[in-house]
């Protein structure tokens, strides 16, 4: 492995007290609305599971209609650790700003496409096809983007202030389950069940292409980093950041996968189940439902931006460590509290969960940025980051429906992240998983 390092003196600010340039600002903005427009294609499918489940597939048991179009959300995920690999070594050739303009486009015209696919019962089974097909790229695309955003921003941000931003940057991956929740909540209110069941439903899918347009014109405004930059110039001509990725960094990439897997697992649960769980197991109202979560999604984006300034001031490895230890302890009692049938307990259970999340989120974040190198920090941490996002995210809502199912417990899931946590904890300490708080490491 590289010998960690710092960069300092790589890192420019608009003065030397420390203030941020109008660049990294633009930058900042950038990476928000690209994480925005991303996690809003992935969650927005999950809030519309139970319609998408009606239209696109035969008539069927609720579950097992429920449980196919959960399987139909971890599809996108098994692109995404091949959308890390092409876009991950891309950026790292070619650079971050050019090969991020291509993944917010993408992402966000395969999101307005199955807005427009017809049902079932016009085209048969050609409709799910399609839909998996779009969903196929919305994972590719988002390969890239999930990594490449944050590393941007991480690559410009002032040294002291790298978990804040980084952490303000995936904040923006709460505000979609929000802003979908409630553009959800006010059609399906202000319209009737059959208009909204009809075409209503399209109109969020829609709006993808429209946001992402947004954040294009935004990064045509960027540059890249003064450390990018010298880290590419100084490089070989043959070069090649997948080879020196597992050569260099398999250790890291180990370290990565694990630590992003509990918040994979957690954000997926939060953001991309809890709607469908609550109504189909707490029984409470779609309204509700969605009420209650985009509250708690809405705390999401406040205390990650805090518990990156935490980090920023007592470290990643901490952070972690009281996060994992928290999420162990909270997560069935919240999970309880979910289900309990109760609007304002089902809201309180979110809320612990976010808290515990949140914490942890005050470490993973900044760390699978600083954990490598500039030279392959896009590729290395893309291929374990997706991997893991692949593995416990894509997955969370399927094993959440079918743990409840065949136990017939509603909190399994809640043990189930409990289980995550307590691992995660235990590997920290076994792996010897550094500090790398103002390092590349």
């Amino acid at each position: 492995m590289s010998t960690p390092t710092t960069d300092q003196e790589h890192t420019p600010t608009a003065d030397g007290r420390g203030r941020s340039t109008k660049m990294q600002r633009k930058v900042l903005l950038g990476g928000s609305i690209g994480q925005f427009v991303e996690f809003y294609d992935f969650t927005l499918y999950g809030l519309s599971a139970v319609i998408l489940s009606e239209y696109f597939f035969p008539d069927g048991d609720r579950i097992t209609g429920l449980l196919v179009i959960f399987a139909t959300f971890g599809v996108a995920f098994v692109m995404r650790p091949l959308g890390g690999l092409f876009f991950g070594a891309l950026g790292d050739k070619v650079g971050r700003r050019q090969t991020l303009t291509i993944t917010i486009f993408l992402v966000g015209a395969c999101t307005a496409l199955i807005g427009i696919l017809p049902g079932f019962d016009t085209i048969g089974w050609f409709a799910p096809i399609l839909l998996i097909l779009a969903r196929l790229g919305q994972g590719f695309s988002a390969g890239g983007e999930s990594v490449g955003g944050p590393s941007f921003v991480y690559e410009h941000a002032p040294i002291a202030k790298r978990g804040l931003w980084i952490n303000i940057t995936l904040a923006a991956t709460a505000l979609p389950s929000v802003f979908a929740g409630g553009l959800i909540l006010l059609l399906s209110t202000v319209m009737s069940d059959a208009s909204f069941d009809l075409w209503g439903w399209r109109v969020p899918f829609l709006l993808a292409l429209p946001l992402s347009a947004v954040g294009l014109w935004i990064r045509s405004k960027t540059d890249e980093s003064e450390l990018f930059k010298k880290t590419a110039a100084e490089r070989p001509k043959e070069f090649s950041p997948i080879r020196e990725s597992f050569r260099e960094n398999w250790v890291g990439m180990l370290q990565v996968f694990f630590v992003l897997g509990v918040t994979a697992l957690g954000f997926y649960m939060l953001s991309a189940y809890f709607v469908t769980y609550i109504q189909t197991t707490g029984d409470l109202s779609r309204e509700q439902s969605l009420l209650t979560n985009a509250i708690a999604m809405a705390s999401y984006t406040i205390f990650l931006p805090i518990a990156g300034h935490l980090g920023d001031r007592f470290g990643r490895r901490p952070m972690l460590i009281a996060g994992a230890i928290l999420l162990a302890v909270t997560s069935v009692p919240a999970f309880g509290l979910v289900t309990s049938g109760h609007m304002g307990l089902a809201f309180l259970g979110q809320t612990i969960f976010v808290l515990a999340l949140c914490c942890y989120g005050g470490g993973c974040y900044t760390f699978f940025c600083e954990r490598f190198s500039t030279k392959t920090r896009f590729t290395s941490a893309a291929i374990s980051y997706n991997i893991s996002y692949a593995a416990l995210g894509g997955t969370a809502p399927f094993v959440g429906t079918w743990l409840v199912d065949i136990t017939g417990v509603n909190t399994a899931p809640g043990y189930y992240m409990a289980a995550a946590a307590a691992v995660c904890l235990v590997l920290i300490f076994v792996t010897r998983l550094p500090e790398t708080r103002g390092r590349l490491g």
